[in-house]
């Protein structure tokens, strides 16, 4: 790891992000629930959670500041999260396309920033997949099973040997078909730095308010049992 992370501390616990957040509500939600982090999918439209920019502003002036926001991106110009990065609009940019090194360096180098503030997603089938993910530049990688969204798991026996505990290991996100219940097996199992949710704690496609505040509890005791 190469800079600090937003939201980290000197970490023992296991990190939560609740991710796809586009309505008022959705705010109000995580505001109550306080994850370590949440996510906007921004400039996708054909992803039913994609926010525009104008909505994007509105909506983080609601967040507390106790929530790091994450933007969410998809092979989107560089310019576009750097904006968004020096605004302050938001602390980190998750790459969720076909974003290679070239691009994270060039978008490293137009922010002016040099560590801390990038996460690449990729799709987990393999073990090369893996070991592919952990070569990347980026300060954090967020393992899934496929696109993100999708509510499916990945094999987690995949990830053995690549437990997060805090020292010079790359942070990785554990996403896809996690929930309240199968979160306390998944950090047991896997060790990660933090769990990314979306579709898991959402009712017909929309955000629920109790299965956010029962995801972060899961994750809040977990942290109380493995400390």
């Amino acid at each position: 790891m190469t800079g600090k992370i937003p939201g980290d501390g000197e970490r023992s616990e296991i990190k939560i992000k609740i991710c796809g957040l586009s309505r008022p509500e959705d705010i109000d939600y995580v505001n109550e629930a306080r994850p370590d982090y949440c996510g906007f999918v921004i400039g996708v439209p054909s992803s039913r959670r994609n926010v525009s920019i104008e909505t994007l502003y509105r909506l983080r002036s609601r967040l507390s500041d106790q929530v790091t926001a994450v933007g969410v991106f998809v092979n989107a110009e560089p310019e576009l999260p750097v904006r968004l990065l020096r605004e302050g609009v938001i602390s980190l940019a998750q790459l969720h396309g076909q974003e290679d090194e070239a691009y994270i360096r060039k978008l490293r180098a137009l922010s002016g920033i040099s560590a801390g503030k990038v996460i690449k997603a990729f799709s987990v089938r393999s073990r090369e997949d893996v070991e592919r993910a952990f070569e990347s530049s980026a300060d954090m990688v967020l393992l899934d099973h496929g696109k993100g969204g999708t509510g499916e798991s990945f094999d987690w026996s995949l990830l053995e040997g690549r437990r997060y505990e805090g020292k010079e290991e790359k942070p990785f996100f554990l996403a896809g078909g996690l929930n309240p219940e199968n979160i306390p097996d998944a950090v047991r199992r896997c060790r990660p730095y933090g769990v990314d949710l979306s579709s898991a704690v959402e009712t017909d496609g929309r955000k629920d308010r109790e299965k956010i505040l029962a995801a972060v509890a899961a994750v809040k005791n977990m942290e109380r049992r493995i400390q």
